[in-house]
């Protein structure tokens, strides 16, 4: 079983969503930092809520990025 999940894993790259701890490795931003984004625009279209738990939509979070100066 755990040979099939090793060959289902889906890179990065590759997915919609991440959760926190895989945005903040592959932006290399910390999670601190993603969840205070999140807190400053309430209204962003880069995350979404799943119950209590926070996920980044990788292509939104990139335009996001690409638009701003500074975070």
């Amino acid at each position: 079983m755990d040979k099939d999940k090793e060959n289902n894993i889906i890179p990065l790259w590759n997915k919609y969503i991440l959760t926190v701890e895989e945005a903040s490795d592959y932006y290399h931003i910390g999670t601190k930092k993603l969840r205070c984004l999140v807190m400053e625009h309430p209204n962003g279209d880069f995350y979404l809520m799943n119950g209590n738990r926070l996920m980044i939509k990788r292509e939104n979070f990139e335009k996001f990025l690409s638009a701003v100066s500074s975070i």
